[in-house]
């Protein structure tokens, strides 16, 4: 079990750094002079950020069950 627990915190950790890079991705392609110009990738980052957060929260789910099986 403690192999899967360590499996989750790490793939945790990658998800955030990734949550954290495409937000600044977002706002650096919105901050530019013509945002239309991007709005597919805006959206794409966006659509990105939302799977990404759900699998954190399903992560930290599965993390804090274990925890307190354990």
């Amino acid at each position: 079990m403690e192999i899967i627990l360590d499996n989750l915190v790490e793939a945790k950790r990658q998800l955030d750094s990734t949550i954290h890079k495409l937000k600044e991705t977002v706002k650096t392609l919105e901050g530019k002079e013509n945002p239309n110009r991007y709005k597919s990738q805006i959206t794409l980052a966006q659509r990105r950020i939302e799977a990404f957060e759900l699998s954190v929260f399903l992560i930290e789910r599965e993390i804090r069950d274990l925890s307190e099986n354990s």
